[in-house]
């Protein structure tokens, strides 16, 4: 976005009562300017082609065709940054997936001040978008090289990700096509209570790993994901030649709780030169530190680049300051994952 442009936001909701609510609040904001609002799809991309916003808030579930089915049609002729609005279901992931940038929860009208955060939310996620890369198509199918690899005894016994805006696919990305004889590997995404669980199950489903949203108690093991509450810290604590995890609630970190930084400092402490650490796309600084601790300690780094990344935030600040060992393409990490394994 230019210096001093205000960034064009159109508004797609079936509610008139919501898009209002919607509008009004987020114009409050100086640098953002609602230039239409949308019944539905069909009037969606009316809107687009007249108004030619910089952002598109979505509703999923609208009548003639849901949201999801609009970002498939609307990415390949109009790749719009899109953030999704819904309740609390595995649909945002669809919607992610189809090319959305990102996701925000309905406010419940009923609880006090659950506008009002929602629209600061709402405020500084369109702030992301406008400046984050719409990536809709597929990456190349390289599940086998990685596949063909015989096991290996590495030094490495850990993988630590940490992700933010964008977050979910990249980590899919990096997780398809790992094999179960992985190292254990602990995650943090930032994302909302109640969503890390549903993504745990999701990447559960659809990789070759065992996934599951993180609990006290829980041991980092071999083919074994861990990804952190959407409202806890989680850090990792060795005990003998394992890993035990401990979720808290504290403070947010660089803005974040769960926050990057907490895990890559534990594991740079915990693990040092036995460890993996790998930053993903995302807006910010949060984990950028914490990876630097880790290379300082002897463990492999590895950033995600500029050019796969949906917003090239965290990973840029991390290969700043000499955190990242080595720049890698989202297609690629899991390979260079593997090879430093090897």
């Amino acid at each position: 976005m230019q210096f001093g442009k205000r960034i064009r936001v159109l508004v797609v909701d079936d509610s008139l009562l919501f898009r209002e609510v919607l509008a009004r609040g987020i114009s409050s904001d100086s640098q953002i300017e609602v230039v239409a609002t949308a019944k539905d799809p069909f009037d969606a991309r009316d809107k687009i082609i007249s108004y030619e916003p910089d952002v598109m808030t979505c509703d999923i579930e609208m009548p003639k065709m849901n949201g999801i089915e609009f970002i498939q049609r609307l990415m390949p002729q109009y790749p719009l940054p899109v953030i999704v609005v819904s309740t609390i279901s595995h649909a945002v992931f669809d919607a992610i997936r189809a090319g959305a940038v990102d996701f925000v929860v309905k406010p419940d009208v009923n609880a006090v001040n659950s506008v009002e955060k929602f629209i600061a939310e709402m405020i500084m996620k369109i702030k992301i978008a406008s400046a984050a890369k719409v990536i809709h198509s597929r990456s190349p199918d390289v599940s086998h090289v990685v596949n063909t690899y015989i096991k290996v005894q590495s030094e490495h016994n850990i993988i630590a990700i940490g992700a933010s805006t964008g977050g979910t696919e990249a980590i899919y990305n990096v997780l398809k096509y790992l094999p179960e004889h992985v190292p254990g590997i602990v995650v943090v995404q930032h994302i909302p209570i109640g969503f890390s669980r549903m993504f745990a199950e999701r990447m559960n489903t659809s990789t070759r790993l065992q996934v599951k949203e993180a609990e006290t108690g829980d041991y980092v093991e071999k083919g074994r994901v861990l990804i952190a509450p959407g409202d806890q810290h989680m850090k990792i604590k060795r005990v003998g030649d394992r890993y035990r995890v401990e979720c808290y609630k504290d403070d947010k970190v660089n803005g974040h709780c769960p926050s990057v930084d907490v895990l890559f400092e534990s594991v740079a402490k915990e693990a040092g030169k036995k460890a993996i650490g790998v930053i993903l796309t995302g807006m910010g600084y949060d984990g950028a530190k914490g990876l630097l601790m880790m290379k300082e300690k002897g463990a492999r780094t590895l950033g995600q680049d500029e050019k796969s990344s949906v917003v090239y935030g965290m990973p840029k600040v991390a290969f700043n300051i000499g955190a990242v060992e080595k720049q890698v393409s989202l297609e690629h990490m899991a390979q260079m994952i593997y090879a430093l394994l090897k």
